[in-house]
């Protein structure tokens, strides 16, 4: 059972998971050892929320399929039971980021005192610059 959060959650029946070959250098144990994992899930089958399944899918993420699946691959660390745990975690972290709602930002103008610490600092510029100018003799 991966917990969510305090009411959601997802069976383990729900989430496929699959040892494989990890990628890259690492030798005879990485051409030996099945210590990668590919999880799979399916959101619409899922018994998460609607409003959860409808976010995830909306989710612009090359993790998830047009047909609504996560996938994630794991090959972070030389043991399957960690790269079990990452894959899981990452799972988690995926569906946690959705169930946020970003609030909308409120647009504020600047105050007075910002406004003149603005000017006075574009007059020292300015006046910086007017110094750097030819000189003349009089």
């Amino acid at each position: 059972m991966l917990k969510i959060s305090n009411n959601v959650s997802i069976a383990d029946s729900e989430i496929e998971l699959s040892a494989i070959r990890a990628q890259g250098a690492g030798g005879q144990n990485v051409n030996k050892v099945s210590s990668a994992i590919h999880l799979r899930f399916d959101v619409f089958a899922s018994s998460l929320p609607d409003f959860y399944k409808e976010r995830l899918f909306n989710l612009k993420d090359k993790r998830i399929t047009k047909e609504g699946v996560i996938i994630i691959k794991a090959q972070r660390f030389r043991t399957q039971e960690k790269n079990r745990d990452d894959a899981l975690e990452r799972l988690c972290e995926l569906i946690k980021s959705v169930a946020v709602i970003n609030r909308r930002r409120i647009a504020t103008k600047p105050g007075r005192a910002a406004k003149a610490k603005r000017v006075d600092n574009k007059t020292r510029r300015g006046k910086a610059k007017q110094l750097r100018g030819k000189v003349r003799d009089f």
